[in-house]
């Protein structure tokens, strides 16, 4: 790890934002930066570092938020990357964000913060939550126990901000003004500590680098990262190794326990000790109203039966809220996307004589790419409303304690929820990008690859608009059903593949999680709109930048090469002479009758030049070279299209058949939406249509998630079988449907 030197007198200061999974640590980030990061109630959802700036009197300050951890013992990632961020970058002020509810649990952090001799800060937040619990919290009292500044905090409001800004940096420029209380974990284990750290500080190569007492502290708890460290910078090793197992031995035969964990109790022992001291409970009778919703909301029965229900009825108002009901100027707000773009596609009709490619890029390639895409923004906004707002109350925790039970009878550890929930386990809206990241917080290798293997099975916010384009036209009555069973078959195939692959492919037994369950939140309408607004804004920055991208090259090579359009309709008017022999006279009303057949046979020429010009491109040369087994699936050689477009994104496949199918037009006027198209369409069905949800539920996860389970995984061989699976098992499943759907007459 790189050894970054802390510059004393910086112009601009260096803050870092520790703390607990759900403590508020990012909410409190970004009521610091005006950031709009993501906020979820479990844990997980920060996994990198990320920055901001605090401007302020006085001169600006950086700040760093680092991932949620409960401990800096290096368990996992995510720990490392906060210690490692701490002890190396070494910030000008540490902000610990304590989440003023669950106290004890929060303060364990606070003491290992305290052992790294850091500047460091208390915000006490959601002081709000704990006082309607009745917790009476000295702050005052708890600064003076442990000898640093302590304040008053509630993020989601932005309450307490400039009091925290204004202590930090004043700790920031006057450090030795804070002196941080030395822990004590008892007579037996403070002698050897001070031995130990004794003989670390006169070590140059380490006690130049770390705190001596933090180094004996960490080596009395066997720290993996530690002791390589000591091997690495220190110059006599061997002595600093055999004094810490004299240490370790003395501790265990003194307490008759494991060293770290007689460390860990003392801990939790100081921690008890400021509770004591400094919080009063107002009424102990009172039995809170999260356990009291819990009790229901968690049971064993009734927990997986409501999550159910709110999963329908989050599809359910989704439909109706944004393509059903007509509350925008008389239309559904789908309604009005798709009239912006068919007035796009209307007003360029005029350059179609003197500019065909010209046009054909405008109506084919961008209004037909990523217009389809467009116009399912107002469903995608109003389910991500949803989302954050199950996010924002906590029940998202719930619905990893519900279904943390199936998950181990499949072989997933309990954390594995985090990653699967994250990336749309909760019906949509999620990304498997950071599901793949939220793998970090699981401490065993085997743990975090079956769980980036199956996380991408799950009904992620680029498969939406399939979804949403192929219900919409082909189960308009039953588009909430159709849905809610898409999501329950996301689940099914999640869990019967890690069942597989832990038992032939990634091998092992998962390990033991405990599940924390957060206080209950009335949400914000800032904070709903906040984070609906800023995926909103990814979801058409991607349509604006990467689709839009894919769909102008996707329409390329459907546009060339170039047919022979004179050859073409040389050999369509040999097939097609007629019987009436030349220069036979025609009455008035025939000439009529002719007239108007002769303007109908030009469009179907028209029409049938077109299908031939797509047919004839590169990517039609491509699909029909799939099309001999992808017909098995139901899908002809322009579906393919789409598919080979997905493996970039899923919301391609959506672009992509809007181009396919809108280079067949006549009259970009009197085109239809691209639903409409593919219902009218003879070659379509429910059942096709079923087919290739299912399909592009499973099939091959988009480039961004491979790269990032490279990353994670350490592996190229990872990201490759995980295309290699899902392909091969979204083709089994979607030729499975189709021919047993058609051998039963559902083709229809």
């Amino acid at each position: 790890m790189a050894i970054i030197e802390t510059q004393p007198g910086r112009a601009v200061l260096r803050a870092a934002i520790a703390g607990n999974p759900n403590s508020g640590k990012t909410s409190l980030f970004n009521a610091l930066t005006g950031a709009n990061l993501k906020v979820g109630n479990y844990p997980g959802v920060t996994v990198e570092r990320r920055e901001g700036r605090v401007r302020c009197n006085g001169g600006d300050m950086t700040v760093v938020d680092l991932p949620g951890t409960y401990s800096l013992t290096a368990h996992s990632a995510d720990e490392v990357v906060a210690r490692t961020v701490l002890i190396h970058e070494r910030p000008d002020v540490v902000v610990d964000v304590v989440d003023a509810s669950n106290l004890e649990r929060n303060l364990y952090l606070v003491t290992q913060l305290m052992e790294m001799e850091l500047p460091l800060v208390i915000a006490l937040n959601m002081i709000d939550v704990a006082r309607r619990r009745g917790l009476i919290i000295d702050a005052e009292k708890m600064s003076a126990i442990l000898g640093v500044p302590v304040t008053e905090t509630i993020g989601n409001r932005g309450r307490g901000i400039t009091d925290l800004v204004n202590v930090c940096r004043g700790v920031a420029r006057q450090p030795e003004r804070v002196t941080v209380r030395r822990v004590t974990y008892g007579h037996g284990v403070d002698e050897e500590v001070d031995a130990l750290t004794a003989v670390v500080a006169g070590d140059p190569g380490l006690a130049a680098r770390y705190p001596p007492r933090w180094v004996a502290i960490k080596l009395i708890e066997k720290d993996e990262e530690i002791v390589a460290a000591v091997r690495r910078h220190a110059r006599n090793a061997g002595a600093i190794e055999r004094s810490a197992t004299e240490s370790i031995n003395a501790i265990e035969r003194h307490f008759d326990e494991l060293a770290e964990e007689v460390v860990a109790e003392a801990r939790y022992g100081f921690a008890s000790g400021v509770i004591r001291e400094c919080v009063t409970h107002q009424d102990l009778s009172r039995r809170r109203m999260t356990d009291r919703i819990d009790a229901v909301v968690c049971h064993r029965l009734l927990g997986p039966l409501i999550l159910a229900s709110v999963v329908y009825a989050l599809f359910l108002a989704v439909f109706k809220i944004a393509d059903e009901w007509r509350w925008v100027f008389g239309r559904s707000p789908t309604g009005v996307v798709d009239a912006i773009f068919a007035w796009l596609a209307t007003a360029s009709m005029g350059i179609e004589r003197t500019s065909p490619m010209v046009h054909s890029l405008w109506t084919d390639g961008i209004i037909g790419g990523v217009g389809g895409i467009m116009s399912f923004v107002p469903l995608i906004v109003v389910m991500f409303a949803f989302i954050c707002v199950l996010e924002d109350t906590g029940y998202m925790a719930r619905v990893a304690f519900v279904l943390d039970r199936a998950l181990k009878v499949f072989g997933l550890q309990g954390k594995s929820i985090i990653a699967m929930v994250v990336s749309g386990g909760l019906g949509g809206g999620g990304c498997a990008v950071p599901g793949v990241m939220a793998t970090r917080v699981l401490a065993d290798r085997e743990d975090r690859l079956v769980t980036m293997l199956v996380a991408p099975l799950m009904n992620c916010g680029a498969k939406l608009p399939v979804y949403l384009m192929l219900v919409a036209a082909f189960f308009p009555r039953a588009q909430a059903r159709v849905m809610f069973l898409l999501w329950i078959l996301s689940w099914a195939l999640a869990l019967c593949s890690a069942w597989i692959i832990r038992r032939f492919v990634v091998r092992g037994e998962p390990t033991p999680f405990v599940m924390e369950l957060p206080t209950y939140h009335v949400p914000t309408l800032r904070g709903v709109w906040r984070h609906t607004w800023n995926r909103t804004w990814m979801f058409v920055k991607k349509a604006g930048t990467l689709i839009l991208a894919t769909s102008v090259l996707l329409w390329a090579a459907m546009y060339f090469p170039q047919l022979d359009a004179t050859a073409h309709d040389a050999r369509i008017a040999a097939l097609q002479t007629g019987s009436d022999g030349a220069g036979s006279p025609t009455t008035e009303g025939q000439a009529a009758t002719r007239t108007v057949d002769t303007s109908d046979a030009e469009r179907d020429l028209t029409r049938k030049r077109r299908a031939a010009q797509l047919r004839h491109s590169l990517a039609g040369r491509a699909g029909s070279a799939l099309e001999g087994a992808s017909r098995w699936a139901g899908f002809d050689w322009r579906d393919n299209i789409a598919l080979i477009g997905g493996f970039a994104a899923k919301e391609v496949v959506v672009g992509t058949l809007g181009v396919a199918y809108a280079l067949g037009d006549v009259d970009p006027g009197e085109s239809e939406s691209l639903p409409d198209r593919l219902a009218a369409d003879a070659a379509w069905s429910p059942l096709k249509a079923f087919a290739m949800m299912v399909f592009v539920m499973i099939y091959a996860p988009c480039i961004t998630v491979q790269i990032m389970t490279w990353r994670e995984s350490g592996h190229w061989k990872w990201p490759l079988f995980s295309v290699g699976y899902t392909v091969g098992l979204a083709f089994v499943l979607a030729v499975a449907i189709y021919q047993i759907g058609m051998a039963a007459g559902w083709g229809a």
